[in-house]
């Protein structure tokens, strides 16, 4: 049976299309169906891996998840990670197959086409329903021509078309009309209707608006979505704004519980490790952008990268690589992740190009290692045992280098297992003091008893009584918000 289909388009970027897909992929199967997400391209440096060792875009994990499924490649065919402004690398059915500037990949879409039409008939001929989400605007006009993510797909899939707004932004009753007016006869038929995004205050005080835009276009309102800040649900490919917003405030009053300032990296990638963390009551989490937002906090975290040569370099240049360097000498917590461990080697190689124009520089110091860039990208879920404490948690890798340490191995977890292999492999450095460490593991701070402990081990070095009740990351609660 040929699944039903619906398409989740938008004015433009960030109104909310990934979290409306996924609320309606919760519903749908709430509702009894077999339901799967859909999104042929997404352009994102936030990804996942699949168990089978794929990789794929956030936002069609979070809408697998809420669908009650195991995240597919299938379901992000084509995910582009952006290593410098016009440039990315293209992951193709979850593998790295080539950087391509955007020249090269205007020309790699018709392939890629193919490609996203050959899993979107596999998804509809598995499930009862198929929810797509597209990217950015449909009425991008400078896009239409080679158009692989919106309109070019729901005409495959043969589906109507919901288009969703920003009210809290302003203007969205012009993004509406303006959206319809670029789009063609054929593609204006496919649309079924406007659904409003992030409204504040009295509905009543619409109505005037949702009459105009409903004689103008001859489509219905469908819906208007409150806006809401009490659901975790994870972001597709950027920090939010209520996150970063708060840098240069000054020194957070948390004398009771535990400050977390992470760096905001230009190409700052997979920030969704940290929001187990953000959810504890008594953690500031917060990203900060310049040396100065940053006070004495009980931790300090670089967080993953795209490309690290270029952001180990911007740490120097601005300012925030002597910072991280004076907050260790004075004993706060420093730990890098992924791409932020690389940086706290002393030298990072790109010899091959993998991610960087720049052959080699020079790393923060603070860890005993170098790193070696590989055209080989390591892709796995894993098990690992954190060598403190023995407690086993779950991540998973998605790294093109490789470090070799220099001094003293002292690794922070051990890797028993790799995809479906047991192996046994050392991961991560850290220094003798203990206070600066990292780990190639992403998705560490998920695990409930690993994240007591480490939040414990700080409230006591501070002098806090530890906190025995354990809060459980639950990700279907917020789905179910």
């Amino acid at each position: 049976m040929k699944a039903k289909t619906l398409m989740i388009q938008g004015t433009g970027s960030h109104v909310g299309k990934s979290i409306i897909t996924a609320a309606l992929c919760r519903i749908f199967t709430q509702d009894g169906y077999r339901v799967a997400p859909f999104k042929s391209q997404n352009m994102s440096l936030n990804s996942f891996i699949t168990e089978d060792g794929g990789e794929m875009g956030r936002a069609q994990v979070v809408q697998a998840e809420a669908c009650g499924i195991k995240p597919s490649v299938k379901m992000n065919p084509i995910l582009l990670k952006p290593t410098m402004d016009v440039s990315a690398q293209v992951i193709v059915m979850g593998r790295p197959v080539d950087n391509m500037t955007v020249e090269e990949y205007i020309q790699f879409k018709p392939e890629a086409m193919k490609i996203a039409t050959t899993a979107l008939h596999s998804l509809m001929g598995s499930y009862e329903i198929v929810l797509i989400e597209g990217a950015g605007s449909p009425a991008e006009i400078n896009l239409r021509s080679h158009d692989i993510v919106n309109m070019g797909i729901a005409e495959i899939a043969d589906a109507p078309v919901l288009i969703v707004g920003d009210i809290d932004k302003g203007g969205v009753f012009a993004w509406f009309v303006g959206t319809m007016e670029l789009l063609d006869q054929k593609e204006q038929e496919r649309v079924k209707g406007f659904i409003i995004n992030k409204f504040r205050g009295r509905r009543e005080l619409l109505e005037p608006g949702l009459r105009y835009l409903e004689e103008r276009t001859e489509r219905p309102a469908i819906g208007v979505i409150p806006y809401f800040s009490d659901i975790c649900v994870m972001e597709e490919d950027a920090v939010s704004d209520s996150k970063i917003r708060c840098h240069g405030k000054g020194a957070p009053d948390k004398k009771d519980g535990i400050t977390i300032d992470v760096i905001h990296l230009p190409h700052i990638s997979n920030f969704t490790d940290f929001d187990p963390l953000e959810m504890e009551p008594e953690v500031h989490l917060r990203y900060v952008m310049r040396p100065q937002d940053i006070h004495s906090p009980d931790i300090l975290i670089i967080p993953g990268s795209k490309n690290t040569i270029s952001d180990v370099n911007y740490l120097g240049a601005s300012g925030m690589g002597r910072k991280i360097i004076e907050s260790a000498n004075n004993g706060t917590m420093i730990i890098g992740i992924c791409g932020g461990y690389q940086m706290l080697g002393r030298r990072i190689y790109d010899r091959k190009g993998v991610e960087s124009k720049s052959t080699e520089t020079g790393g923060l110091g603070l860890l005993e290692m170098v790193t070696e860039f590989r055209e080989e990208k390591m892709t796995h879920q894993v098990k690992a045992i954190h060598t403190d404490t023995g407690l086993e948690i779950s991540g998973y890798e998605i790294h093109m280098g490789e470090s070799k340490i220099l001094g003293n191995p002292f690794p922070v977890f051990k890797i028993v297992r790799r995809g479906y292999d047991p192996v046994e492999v050392p991961d991560g450095l850290k220094n003798e003091k203990g206070n600066v460490w990292g780990t190639y593991l992403h998705g560490i701070f998920e695990d409930d008893i690993f994240r007591r402990w480490f939040l414990n081990s700080l409230r006591i070095k501070k002098g806090l009584h530890p906190i025995d009740r354990v809060i459980p990351f639950d990700k279907e609660r917020e789905y179910d918000k």
